[in-house]
């Protein structure tokens, strides 16, 4: 019989500034403290291009959340991710990285299926693509690409990567593209290729694209705020297009908790984390006040490790 995974622990570096920062050295050292910690998994977040309909974001029609704001204005500095995690890859050791989410359709898929291939190759295989279609027009209009379309392409991009990861002569037709007999080296170091990670609400689309494609899913907007019943639904549509449900990783938010004084709470934060897995959730992806300061982070990170493996019995 096998045994359900050890819940993990995740967090999301901050890779956008309102404005032009002075540097980006908090980040890279909030990721090496988190490193250091113990934390189990590390994502960044993709943003290519902007319009100025920012608004969008908040209209879970487009694939919004719904009621939300973006972070940043149009010009808000967003680091490219997969860069980005190149760099914090080669300034760790142990935790996992990953994207929440990469837009993927906005890259030709040969070329993201390369990247990741080395990025994984690289890091010694600790690479995750968290992926979702998004919600900005403007940015498929950047990149000549019809958003109307954009659950197709997305499609269309991960079984390229997939193919290209898994075939020594890769062939792929489709309605975009086509080709045969390519060779693309080096192959992920992980068995199988880089895991994707399926990003969006339960709906039919999202749940075939999880059983196709996916090794995780990141429940977004409504799925995201009721998350026991999202993992209750999502399993039954998988089990009702053939797929078995079991061993899916799904990332489960957890917010921050502050005492009366307002500053954080660890106690009270951990007291949610029991609900969640039991729920179903693997991955807790915890919003915290991680300090800027080095030192302070990755004492901070280790307090909240130690407190989290007390809780899931880890």
């Amino acid at each position: 019989m096998s045994s359900s995974p050890l819940p993990q622990l995740s967090i999301q570096v901050v890779t956008w500034a309102a404005e032009k920062p002075a540097g980006w050295k908090p980040l890279f050292d909030r990721a090496r403290a988190a490193d250091l910690a113990g934390v189990d998994r590390l994502v960044v977040s993709d943003h290519v291009v902007f319009g100025e309909n920012l608004g969008a974001y908040g209209d879970a029609a487009l694939g919004g959340s719904a009621g939300a704001r973006q972070p940043t204005g149009p010009d808000g500095h967003w680091l490219e991710p997969l860069t980005t995690l190149s760099v914090i890859a080669g300034l760790t050791s142990t935790i996992r990285l990953g994207t929440n989410i990469l837009l993927a359709a906005l890259r030709r898929p040969v070329v993201l299926a390369k990247t990741a291939a080395t990025l994984d190759t690289l890091s010694d295989g600790r690479l995750d693509l968290g992926v979702g279609v998004g919600w900005q027009r403007e940015e498929y209009d950047a990149a000549g690409l019809d958003f109307a379309e954009r659950g197709a392409l997305l499609d269309h991009s991960l079984t390229v990567c997939q193919t290209l990861w898994r075939d020594t002569r890769s062939s792929v037709a489709d309605g975009y593209l086509r080709f045969e007999n390519i060779h693309a080296m080096p192959k992920p170091a992980q068995s199988g290729g880089v895991p994707l990670w399926i990003s969006g609400t339960v709906n039919p689309r999202v749940i075939r694209r999880v059983a196709a494609f996916g090794s995780g899913w990141i429940p977004w907007g409504p799925s995201a705020a009721d998350v026991g019943s999202a993992i209750a639904r999502m399993r039954e549509g998988l089990a009702a297009i053939g797929h078995d449900p079991t061993g899916l990783q799904v990332v489960g938010n957890l917010g921050a908790a502050k005492n009366a004084n307002g500053s954080f709470d660890l106690a009270a934060t951990m007291a949610r984390v029991p609900a969640l897995v039991a729920a179903g959730v693997t991955d807790v992806r915890a919003a915290l006040p991680i300090p800027a300061d080095a030192s302070a982070a990755e004492a901070f990170l280790s307090e909240v490790v130690a407190e989290f493996r007390v809780t899931t019995g880890r």
